[in-house]
């Protein structure tokens, strides 16, 4: 049944993107993440940790050495993008970056985190982007390099096609309304 209430649907969106953080196989899980380097666009996967609907708030973790964490401190605009084939839903969300300056809340992350297979990703003795070696493959990191960036959601563009008619609908400061798709 497809939702007519624009209500109803920011709610929906929202709802999935934190059923995204807990289900390993929502379409919404991996997102792409488009930030600017030298007037140039970059994007890259990232994947959905955290949400606070009442926030309007992403959490995605890095590397602290990634260069995406250079782009957004010099241009903390950004942009989310998010497919989920078993909704026919895209998400199109513009963002505010911020790294995560709170220790606490950095900690108890990585408390839950380094018990896990992805805990290696911010072991590594070498940063991302950075050639391999046969010396650095058997290396590992003494310290971590894990970083937290918060997303406020400034707007969310919401698509649905459909087989009865495609729907756009928009979320912002302006209010919510159906767009032309």
């Amino acid at each position: 049944m497809r939702i007519e209430s624009l209500h109803l649907l920011q709610r929906a969106c929202w709802d999935e993107l934190t059923r995204a953080t807990h289900e390993r196989e929502h379409g919404w899980r991996i997102m792409t993440l488009a930030t600017v380097e030298s007037g140039r666009a970059e994007a890259r996967s990232v994947i959905l940790r955290e949400t606070d609907p009442a926030g309007h708030r992403l959490v995605f973790f890095t590397d602290d050495r990634s260069p995406k964490l250079q782009q957004i401190q010099a241009h903390p605009q950004g942009t989310l993008l998010a497919w989920c084939p078993r909704l026919s839903w895209q998400i199109r969300l513009r963002v505010l970056l911020t790294r995560e300056t709170d220790p606490h809340l950095a900690l108890s992350r990585w408390a839950r985190l380094r018990l896990s297979p992805a805990a290696q990703d911010y072991l590594s003795p070498l940063a991302p982007g950075e050639p391999l070696s046969e010396i650095a493959r058997e290396e590992r990191g003494s310290r971590e390099h894990f970083a937290m960036v918060n997303a406020q959601v400034e707007s969310l563009d919401w698509l649905e096609l459909h087989p009865d008619g495609h729907r756009r609908a928009l979320f912002d400061a302006a209010g919510s309304r159906w767009v032309q798709p």
